[in-house]
């Protein structure tokens, strides 16, 4: 069984690598350099007044939280919110939806004594993590702190499962301190109390409650005036390494000469691959940054922008759901229900598996096995505007109906 002495023990082994990573990365997304000191509880300024503390790692649980920030700041205006993140992406996502009005920083890598600085500094009254997050020593100085600990909008695949399940009591003593726990599905809250979690309620997808805002479906309809009113549009949503290939193959093997394709990867650090990946192929690119009208002889757009998922869903026909062609478990696909986009995923979306089936026995997604499948399933949407309005009103209803978690969330937090 890992004890967290021993957890404590491979941390300092692995520093030297976290170093590397992040001199690494910064060779590709220079903002990994920026705030290093916060990675290890040294923070510059002191927040003045109470703090209710968020932890959303990256951009997907950084949106995910935006129903539950704005909620936290109306029940309890005399708070602060400090969001804390992993990575850069997450914190510019932070800056670009909520600006000024929360405070934000790196969480500090998962030393003891770096835990209690970053709990000493900001003093929280109470903490809250995104979805699957278990930092043994964090939570262990935030007990010793009476800090009281949440775990939200909670879910756990079974493959998250088995590698935490590895960590034998460390898990289940880490989770058993949580005050408590909200998860997505029964099935992320059975496995959660088989590692040994306690106060397990079920409360839904908060992804749910998030709704488009106006000015994102207002640069929906303008995006959809540059690319052609009049052209078909298929969209390529959170891409991830090597479906770009795997999409632009399928894409020459469907006929319809007008098609214009957006390309949106997960990574903003990837947006000059796919751009050469794609001008390699003699393929007239545009990039999305140089807002201009998208010429009559371009095939593909490179949507590369941070925040305006809402609007390529909103501005497209069609939509592919990436992280699912290849075993990656795929990417969130309730931002393009919420708009009426009809989805296309792949076999692998383990990471969104309730979400993806719930869409799919709506009828607001449809799944291919592989790329010769999707372009089919492109094909057909793209031929039949009858299907297409139906998944779209699906998606909406679907949608709709799962709304709520944030509330019942709302109801589990107590301080």
């Amino acid at each position: 069984m890992l004890t967290r002495a021993l957890y404590t023990l491979a941390l300092y082994l692995l520093l030297p690598w976290a170093l590397l990573h992040l001199l690494l990365r910064a060779r590709r997304q220079p903002a990994y350099l920026h705030h290093v000191g916060e990675r290890f509880g040294f923070f510059p300024d002191r927040v003045s007044s109470s703090v209710i503390w968020i932890h959303a790692v990256s951009v997907g649980e950084t949106r995910a939280a935006e129903p539950l920030v704005k909620s936290l700041q109306t029940h309890y205006p005399q708070h602060r919110i400090l969001l804390t993140h992993g990575t850069p992406t997450g914190r510019q996502t932070s800056l670009e939806l909520y600006g000024e009005r929360v405070d934000r920083c790196y969480l500090p890598y998962d030393f003891t004594w770096a835990s209690r600085r970053f709990l000493q500094h900001f003093r929280p009254i109470a903490g809250i993590f995104m979805e699957t997050e278990i930092w043994p020593n964090l939570v262990h100085a935030s007990a010793e702190s009476a800090i009281p600990l949440y775990l939200v909008n909670a879910r756990m695949s079974a493959k998250s499962a088995r590698g935490y399940r590895r960590m034998g009591a460390l898990t289940g003593n880490t989770l058993s301190r949580l005050s408590h726990i909200g998860a997505q599905t029964e099935q992320d809250a059975q496995r959660l109390r088989e590692l040994g979690a306690r106060n397990v309620t079920i409360t839904g997808n908060i992804k749910f409650d998030r709704i488009a805002p106006t000015e994102m479906v207002n640069l929906g309809v303008r995006l959809r005036n540059a690319f052609g009113a009049q052209r078909p549009v298929f969209l390529a949503a959170s891409t991830r390494e090597g479906e770009e290939a795997l999409i632009l193959d399928t894409l020459s093997k469907i006929d319809m000469p007008r098609l214009l394709t957006v390309v949106v990867p997960r990574h903003p650090q990837r947006f000059e691959d796919v751009g050469k990946l794609i001008t390699q192929r003699g393929i007239k690119v545009q990039r999305r940054s140089e807002n201009a009208p998208i010429a009559g002889d371009t095939l593909v757009v490179i949507g590369d922008s941070m925040g305006e998922m809402f609007a390529y869903y909103a501005a497209c026909d069609v939509a592919f759901v990436g992280g699912s062609l290849l075993p990656l478990g795929g990417q969130n696909l309730l931002e393009a229900c919420a708009v009426g986009c009809p989805i296309i995923v792949g076999p692998h979306t383990f990471n969104f598996e309730e979400a993806t089936r719930g869409a799919i026995e709506a009828g607001a997604a449809i799944r291919v096995t592989d790329a010769q499948d999707l372009a089919k399933a492109i094909e057909r949407l793209l031929h039949d505007a009858n299907l297409r309005e139906a998944m779209s009103t699906a998606g909406k209803n679907f949608t709709n109906a799962h709304r709520g978690a944030t509330a019942k969330t709302l109801e589990l937090l107590e301080w």
